[in-house]
């Protein structure tokens, strides 16, 4: 039987981040990630009505779009843990995420040529 502990951990970490973002208000109104009354349904629909209202202004309409499903492994530890305390992430949530990361390391494979970091 897998360990509890860790899911009830993260849970209680998420927990305090989130309450620490809402009282900050950290995230921009276009965040629709890992927010309460957000999801990617609402982003894609404000997307379409935004694409829709220019058309039919006449306006030209483009789009980039980037898959950001695995972004999380691409962020630098020690610029997160700076983001964190300026955001007022300190004490212990903040020694618990430094010790998570403390160790591992990030590798980016492209082209077959691998950059680790």
């Amino acid at each position: 039987m897998p360990n509890p502990f860790p899911k009830a951990l993260a849970r209680i970490i998420y927990n305090r981040l989130f309450i620490n973002i809402q009282i900050n208000n950290i995230l921009v109104e276009e965040q629709f990630g890992f927010r309460t009354s957000s999801s990617t349904a609402k982003a894609a629909f404000q997307l379409t009505d935004e694409i829709l209202n220019a058309l039919n202004y006449k306006m030209m309409v483009g789009g980039i779009f980037c898959n950001l499903q695995k972004a999380f492994d691409c962020v630098n530890h020690n610029l997160l843990l700076i983001k964190l305390e300026f955001y007022g992430i300190k004490r212990t949530a903040y020694k618990l995420i430094k010790s998570y990361l403390e160790g591992r390391y990030q590798r980016v494979v492209l082209n077959n040529m691998s950059f680790d970091s």
